[in-house]
């Protein structure tokens, strides 16, 4: 197991709230964002608990978007400084968990995903016209550990 510490749920009762629902079927088609599916990440925090965060399901390939877009706000979730410093994680789509590693997607590669990220959630596009920050987005790609 990669990921360790004390889980602390968030400090938001809707993420607390659906990472209770997923814990509970074993699940992340339990649970939805505006309709629309999402994964669970689970990753070490940047102050050593474990933190779980459900965000909108974007995959292509095999390999995941992670967009930290909070809402277009002007400053990043605190997920974002989590993967920045710890970028191996677990990922659960459905019932399947596995680890993957992040990446943060820049210039061609990042626009590339982008558009497949609005695709998946068309808000992100008016989250970005509400921000001056480019809204950062990771790849979460297979990771073995070992």
């Amino acid at each position: 197991m990669t990921i360790t510490g004390t889980y602390v749920p968030s400090p938001s009762e809707w993420v607390r709230q659906q990472v209770d629902t997923i814990e509970e079927t074993g699940t992340t088609e339990s649970v939805d964002i505006q309709g629309r599916p999402v994964v669970l990440l689970t990753m070490n925090g940047v102050t050593g608990t474990v933190r779980k965060v459900p965000l909108m399901r974007v995959e292509h390939d095999g390999v995941y978007a992670a967009v930290a877009s909070k809402g277009g706000a002007p400053e990043h979730p605190k997920w974002y400084a989590n993967l920045r410093k710890n970028p191996v994680l677990e990922v659960q789509d459905g019932d399947r968990t596995w680890v993957a590693k992040a990446r943060e997607l820049e210039g061609a590669e990042r626009d590339e995903w982008w558009a497949r990220c609005v695709e998946a959630f068309p808000n992100y596009a008016e989250y970005q016209r509400n921000t001056e920050r480019l809204i950062p987005v990771f790849a979460l790609e297979p990771h073995d550990p070992s």
